[in-house]
């Protein structure tokens, strides 16, 4: 046993501590050991064969890359497809002509599903609902609230929405899958530099075609604040996936009318394609604009890596984008189209002096709405769908039905019977309460530029920790709305009294 001196108080001494010079030559000792171990294994050729293999690769990397005197150059996959869509005269029209085959098929696709579930979610269960509700007693203004109210709404979101939203989105995944998304970005790089934007917003705006509140979180990667701002108070101008319902289901409607069906497919996919086009030279002027009064600064430069073109996973991406984009969005869309469906039920079924709050608030909006070239259901359907975009289309549906008297398979009331499992029959409805085709074409600009949704709009709040920028970022792409809108409808009703006269 080992034993240690006292100290001054009486207590047993620890030991001292190990000499660091001793431990490190310890370390070295069993360092050596090993090595002499391990090179009796491996035998006295393997530094021999490890730089033959070095040198072996190098020459397969070289071969790969060098073109020597006399050989013919090599076919790299890869830079020939960048040739083509990175290219300052093919770049820009094969992706305004991806897009639109994207549209089309999307636009083409949607039709019979959107009719088979609107044929089963309100022509089939909402008179079966009544006939439940009447067996059971319950009160006109429960089973109202319940049926015609929430479940109308939220009927209409899932039979407007999903089938569009399952085609688009595994299409836009694919495409993104493939490696083609950041190619978009090195287009449209110059031009975000030539705007005084940062190149990495080409970046962020992708994501915002998606969702803007992801578009904004997605701005991190600029790392000028001045620039980064830029891209937050303009990535409301990439349409999100709240709003490609609205633009896809209005043009097919109006836009696609105007010619021979076998061509109004194509023709309604162009729609959407201008409108999208048209977020994106918005995005340039607003931001040529910021960067050049309250936002000057000088211009940062960063470096784009293209990631390697690869075969899209079909299979999964198909399943990711079903339950990371659909079905999210759709699941969105139902949480607020249920409450927005008790309010509408509500201000279309409370009266005051006989005439309904919601019959008030869109005569009260109409004066407004038809300077714009919209009406009044359209205003106070962007007022109760604050929350989210996608419920917009079902909320216009919905005070249509009411503010017509609508009845049958789409609520109470008395008036005309609307079947809505057709097409026709919504632009019948729509065009019944008064839409020409200058509605539909200013709602698709409205639907583009004004203010963000909720989500968004705190999202911006939480990532620039300002008040001022984030009322900035709700109130200007407003009040830009209303101004394209209010232009484009006095220049439209000149021109149709230049060409009536």
């Amino acid at each position: 046993m080992t034993t240690y001196p006292l100290n001054g108080r009486g207590l047993v001494a620890p030991p001292s501590p190990p000499d660091p010079q001793e431990a490190i030559l310890q370390m070295q000792d069993a360092v050596l050991q090993t090595a002499e171990s391990l090179r009796w294994q491996i035998g006295q050729g393997f530094h021999e064969q490890l730089m033959e293999d070095i040198y072996t690769n190098a020459a397969q990397l070289a071969d790969r890359a060098v073109t020597r005197p006399g050989e013919k150059p090599r076919f790299d996959l890869d830079r020939t497809i960048d040739r083509i869509v990175t290219s300052r005269i093919w770049g820009f029209p094969m992706m305004i002509a991806m897009l639109a085959v994207v549209f089309w098929l999307t636009i083409i696709g949607a039709n019979y599903p959107s009719q088979f579930l609107a044929s089963i979610l309100i022509d089939t269960m909402v008179p079966l609902l009544h006939q439940i509700a009447t067996a059971i007693g319950l009160p006109w203004w429960l089973s109202g609230l319940l049926i015609d109210g929430m479940y109308l709404a939220t009927a209409w979101v899932v039979s407007v929405m999903l089938p569009p939203m399952a085609i688009f989105f595994p299409l836009f995944t694919l495409l993104e899958d493939f490696g083609y998304l950041p190619r978009v970005a090195f287009n449209l790089d110059n031009a975000f530099k030539k705007s005084g934007a940062h190149g990495k917003q080409a970046l962020s705006m992708m994501m915002g075609f998606g969702c803007n509140a992801a578009g904004v979180i997605a701005t991190r990667v600029i790392d000028s604040p001045r620039e980064r701002l830029i891209a937050i108070i303009t990535n409301n101008f990439a349409l999100c996936n709240g709003r490609w319902p609205t633009q896809i289901l209005i043009a097919s409607l109006f836009v696609g009318a105007l010619v021979p069906v076998y061509i109004s497919g194509l023709v309604s996919a162009l729609a959407v394609v201008g409108i999208a086009v048209l977020g994106v030279l918005l995005t340039f002027v607003v931001s040529w604009s910021l960067s050049r009064t309250v936002l000057r600064g000088e211009l940062s430069t960063f470096s784009l890596e293209l990631p390697p073109y690869r075969p899209p996973r079909v299979l999964q991406t198909i399943y990711t984008s079903l339950i990371d984009r659909t079905l999210y969005v759709l699941w969105r869309a139902v949480v607020f189209a249920l409450p927005a469906g008790a309010v509408i039920w509500l201000i279309g079924n409370v009266t005051v002096q006989g005439v309904s709050i919601a019959e008030y608030m869109v005569n009260f909006l109409n004066p407004a709405g038809i300077l714009f070239g919209l009406n009044g259901v359209i205003l106070l359907a962007y007022v109760v769908a604050i929350p989210a975009n996608e419920i917009v289309i079902p909320t216009i549906l919905m005070l249509t039905v009411m503010m017509l008297g609508v009845t049958g398979d789409v609520g109470a009331g008395a008036g005309v019977m609307f079947e809505l499992d057709e097409p026709l029959a919504v632009k019948s409805l729509l065009t019944a309460g008064g839409w020409t085709l200058l509605t539909a074409v200013n709602l698709m600009l409205f639907s583009l530029i004004h203010n963000p949704c909720s989500t968004t709009i705190y999202t911006i709040y939480k990532e620039t920790g300002s008040k001022k920028w984030t009322a900035v970022s709700a109130l200007l792409p407003l009040a830009l709305g209303f101004t394209v809108t209010f232009f484009v409808a006095q220049i439209w009703r000149l021109a149709a009294m230049w060409l009536g006269s």
